[in-house]
């Protein structure tokens, strides 16, 4: 007797139980991050200009170097000026160098190519896929006198699907860099 009344409550509350919604799984989303439109304002140095984005805070170094650093994204793209003394192959070889040390890391590298001859700019950009520590590399040279680098870095750990539409956003703002740089003689 009593393992049928057992059975019995165990019944019912497999009926009690089973008689709720369906559940369902919920579906996979994107992290919807939503940044500023960019407005673009000149920056200056004795060497170089380019347009740049209003939410950067700009930070002018010694030798021509500048940071545009954006707090708003954890993210900053330093640039180095060097000038080209007959030593032209090896800035080129060093700047190359360095975009690919995140190969190790990185699923994929990029190359885009980018030539102005109009205004003498010729540069490579490096699109970096992956948990490298800089999302995207670039030069740019007048193959004469002047050198640019640039990198991409964040200051958080490099999870690729957190950082993603941060990278976008400012890679975005480095091609308008490379777009507008003029040399000033």
């Amino acid at each position: 007797m009593k393992t049928k009344l057992y059975l019995l409550i165990l019944l019912l509350n497999l009926f009690m139980v089973s008689c709720g919604e369906e559940v369902f799984p919920k579906p996979k989303a994107m992290l919807r991050l939503d940044y500023p439109e960019s407005s673009a304002e000149l920056l200056v140095t004795e060497k170089f200009q380019f347009e740049h984005n209003t939410l950067a805070q700009i930070k002018k170094n010694k030798n021509f170097d500048v940071t545009l650093d954006y707090p708003l994204m954890k993210g900053s793209i330093f640039i180095t000026y060097k000038e080209v003394n007959h030593n032209l192959e090896e800035l080129l070889a060093d700047a190359q160098k360095l975009s690919y040390e995140h190969v190790v890391k990185a699923d994929n590298i990029t190359e885009q190519p980018f030539i102005n001859e109009k205004d003498k700019v010729y540069g490579m950009f490096y699109e970096v896929l992956g948990d490298a520590a800089s999302q995207a590399q670039f030069y740019a040279t007048d193959s004469t006198r002047h050198f640019l680098t640039g990198s991409l870095y964040f200051r958080v750990k490099p999870n690729y699907d957190s950082i993603y539409p941060a990278a976008v956003y400012l890679q975005k703002d480095i091609r308008r860099i490379l777009e507008s740089l003029r040399w000033n003689e």
